[in-house]
């Protein structure tokens, strides 16, 4: 199986502050995903730890659940590198991967903050349709925060980039 790796890249008129809350919310994360894809969150938690506490050690097993019911994938979700504020890398065993990495780096922009998501994994089977299958989920979710920012203020919308590589 060949390494996939796919950055994306979007535009959100806010602040990194506001998105870095976002992006380490629960609520960010579950939006972000539906409907296509839950993860199920321990009930009560409301972020993941934003702070560094925990590098490198499993927060727990998590389901992710396609349409919310049906289960398709378990994650030891883990976090190995945090600058909070700015940047964290999640690196969590996961079933269907021999490997996993998902970067996510927020930076100020002249309009708002620039999102980048890099990602780097190893499908156990069907590379070419995983890697397309989740090239699609992370241009979903970055389509899903620009229009949450878009439109609870009504600013215009920003821009996206992505780019797929195969190793």
């Amino acid at each position: 199986m060949s390494t996939v790796r796919v950055q994306l890249e979007s535009s959100v008129p806010r602040s990194p502050a506001e998105l870095w809350d976002w992006s380490t919310s629960v609520e960010g994360v579950v939006t972000e995903m539906g409907p296509v894809l839950k993860l199920d969150f321990p009930e009560g938690m409301t972020h993941i730890p934003r702070d560094g506490s925990d590098l490198g050690r499993p927060l727990g097993d998590y389901r992710f659940l396609l349409f919310g019911v049906v289960p398709v994938d378990l994650s030891r979700l883990t976090f190995t590198e945090m600058e909070p504020g700015r940047r964290f890398v999640e690196q969590s065993p996961l079933l269907s991967m021999k490997s996993w990495r998902h970067e996510r780096i927020i930076t100020p922009s002249r309009d708002g903050s620039k999102v980048v998501d890099r990602l780097e994994f190893t499908p156990r089977f069907a590379g070419p349709v995983v890697g397309w299958i989740i090239e699609r989920f992370f241009r979903h979710r970055h389509a899903v925060l620009r229009k949450h920012y878009r439109e609870r203020r009504s600013v215009a919308r920003g821009e996206q980039g992505a780019q797929r590589i195969h190793a």
